[in-house]
């Protein structure tokens, strides 16, 4: 019986979690101090336009915060390709189809660390498939696999995407 190796990349939903406490947060404490107390009973002001966007704010992220976790994206690595798996898709990429692959940083985007962005570019395709690490769990892991995986493909020529200097004339 042979053992194949697959490992399992979920996607993070920190931010979302993070995004959708904080409205709320900020909804209900703007609420406390606009509200008012009468005889032990506390009464809410909807007549402030303020309200209503911050309800809105409030349903937006915790709509997209559900979504999300409807999704359930993944990135799995197994042995000889790719698959991007959410809900409903399947999207598996053999190491074999792929033209160069590229390990690096963005340059537009200022995140922490050295490893933010996996390029690769599949034979008979001109888009870029770009893996941003900083989005699924286990970081770490996946830069120390992709590293070992790019061994295995042709390495990419480093471009630089953003504002191209001119030469002088």
């Amino acid at each position: 019986m042979v053992e194949t190796m697959e490992k399992v990349f979920k996607y993070k939903l920190d931010f979302y979690y993070q995004q959708a406490l904080l409205y709320l947060l900020v909804f209900l404490l703007y609420a406390g101090i606009k509200g008012s107390f009468f005889e032990d009973q506390f009464s809410f002001v909807f007549k402030d336009p303020i309200v209503y966007i911050m309800i809105l704010f409030v349903a937006m992220s915790l709509v997209t915060l559900v979504l999300n976790l409807l999704r359930k994206r993944r990135l799995i690595v197994t042995e000889d390709r790719f698959i991007f798996q959410s809900h409903g898709r399947e999207r598996a990429v053999p190491f074999s189809e792929i033209e160069w692959m590229h390990i690096g940083r963005e340059m537009l985007v200022q995140t922490a660390g050295r490893f933010q962005l996996i390029m690769f570019k599949l034979k008979g395709r001109k888009r870029l498939f770009r893996i941003r690490v900083g989005r699924y769990e286990r970081d770490h892991e996946l830069v120390t696999e992709m590293e070992r995986i790019a061994q295995q493909v042709p390495r990419g020529k480093r471009k630089r995407f953003g504002m191209r200097r001119r030469k002088a004339v």
